[in-house]
């Protein structure tokens, strides 16, 4: 006799800020021209409420670290880094893992898991070329800064997406979300 047992595959979603000439960071990580936003809520509380587990890259965590303030909140974050990484602040649910893309979606699949946040340049690229990424969401910041760290790289070919809705706000900021067609 065999057992089947099946996994729900949970649902990948990547939810970013870029500056209209496609950056997401500075060369040095920074971030303040996402000030050009203004403070238009832009669904990003709405979002992060759907999400039970957030993937990241080992540089955006370190980056996060240093914020004033813990923004995830008792989210579970997993941090992809084949390195040791800091410790999380107090009271942070942070784990690290390694592996490729659809090796983490299948091992926080199996733990329950429903919904990942995956969020960082890299980490975001890499999910896109593997094919573990099902939803992204991009808001245009109304601003050029010239040069720093691309949304997007080489995917070693084409990436099919399907349009769902694109949104604009007062601030200029202008918001596009898009399904990843397989």
């Amino acid at each position: 006799m065999f057992v089947v047992v099946s996994v729900a595959i949970m649902k990948t979603s990547a939810f970013v800020g870029a500056s209209v000439d496609g950056f997401i960071a500075r060369r040095d990580d920074g971030l303040d021209w996402l000030d050009a936003a203004g403070n238009d809520p832009h669904g990003y509380e709405e979002f992060i409420a759907t999400v039970d587990v957030i993937v990241i890259g080992r540089r955006t965590y370190d980056v996060v670290l240093a914020f004033p303030q813990w923004p995830y909140g008792a989210k579970t974050i997993v941090v992809l880094s084949s390195r040791p990484i800091a410790p999380p602040p107090q009271g942070a649910i942070v784990e690290q893992m390694s592996g490729g893309p659809a090796e983490i979606v299948e091992r926080l699949s199996s733990r329950g898991f429903q919904h990942a946040y995956v969020d960082g340049g890299v980490t975001i690229q890499r999910f896109l070329r593997a094919g573990a990424l099902q939803r992204l969401v991009v808001s245009r910041v109304p601003v050029l800064i010239g040069t720093g760290i691309p949304l997007f790289a080489e995917t070693g070919g084409d990436v099919a997406l399907k349009h769902i809705g694109t949104r604009a706000f007062p601030s200029g900021l202008v918001q596009s979300e898009y399904e990843v067609v397989r």
